[in-house]
């Protein structure tokens, strides 16, 4: 049984193929020759089978799909670009061209990491996830869709403007909307747990960590565990709508439109998450203390 696993060296890929490979299933991961040298190594290593081809070349999706029961899909334009890669030509068609790829290869299960959805609010990234979803759902294989809630290492990491290390954060809106930030761990593995969990099929899963807290109640614990004062600088909600509007590059536009939405919150009930996938999570108290030990 074969698991193809698109996105391969990604944040979220790299680890769903660590985890697949730990359970001894066979793992294929597409990689482009472009890829992270290391990387390649590092997955060569785990006993990944690796084939070059790329999102933006379908006949390069049907020669990686070939023989492959389960496609799990985490590639996005979004944290790491090369030239010619964009939301529309990676995360909506080059995702759809995999998805009939996949159909075509005779592929049964397809797991998507996707991210939550508010209908109130549109973008290209959100408009991609959301057209790719719907061709998930209408291929005819069985399927298994991961709305993610914010990365904390991703949203909570000087990256993003979030250095409580240096004594200064960045919030986007007033900082009082609960999230329910999640690892990037703990979506790789329900992403890999979905291969195997056959009550997870045909089910679009919202998942996040273990609480839902505002950014303020995350500054506060960074605080209390010993980060010192803490200088907060708040983004008014006003002037992200503003750059979503002006942005004229859908890369620009759906990072405006995600800061727009983690300044709405995003609150997640964990009852079926935690049914479909009954793990220990990462919790922020535990990322906080992580973040410090290596400070």
């Amino acid at each position: 049984m074969t698991t193809l696993v698109v996105g391969a060296t990604g944040l979220v890929g790299f680890d769903i193929c660590r985890q697949l490979a730990e359970t001894g299933t066979h793992v294929r991961g597409l990689v482009r020759p472009t890829s992270d040298t290391n990387k390649r190594g590092e997955l060569h290593r785990m006993g990944v089978e690796l084939v070059d081809g790329d999102l933006k070349e379908p006949s390069s999706l049907a020669r990686a799909c070939s023989g492959a029961q389960t496609v799990v899909s985490t590639a996005s334009s979004t944290l790491s670009r090369q030239a010619g890669d964009s939301i529309e030509s990676v995360d909506r068609v080059g995702q759809l061209a995999l998805v009939e790829a996949a159909r075509a290869a005779g592929v049964q299960h397809f797991i998507f990491v996707s991210f939550r959805d508010n209908p109130t609010l549109q973008y290209p990234l959100t408009e991609a996830k959301r057209a790719v979803e719907r061709a998930i759902k209408n291929s005819g294989m069985a399927y298994t869709i991961l709305q993610a809630s914010y990365f904390m290492e991703v949203w909570l990491s000087p990256a993003l403007g979030f250095g409580p290390g240096n004594g200064n954060v960045r919030v986007y809106g007033g900082g009082d909307s609960p999230i329910s930030w999640i690892s990037f761990r703990d979506v790789a593995r329900a992403a890999a747990a979905a291969v195997i969990e056959p009550a997870a099929r045909n089910q679009l899963v919202e998942i996040g960590g273990p609480q839902a807290l505002s950014p303020r109640e995350v500054v506060r614990m960074f605080e209390a565990a010993g980060a010192g004062d803490i200088v907060v600088e708040h983004v008014p909600e006003a002037a992200l709508a503003a750059q979503m509007a002006a942005a004229t590059d859908s890369l620009q536009k759906s990072f405006a439109g995600l800061m727009l939405q983690y300044a709405g919150g995003d609150a997640i009930d964990p009852t079926n998450s935690t049914r479909l996938f009954p793990m220990q999570m990462t919790s922020v108290r535990d990322f906080i203390t992580a973040q410090l030990v290596r400070a």
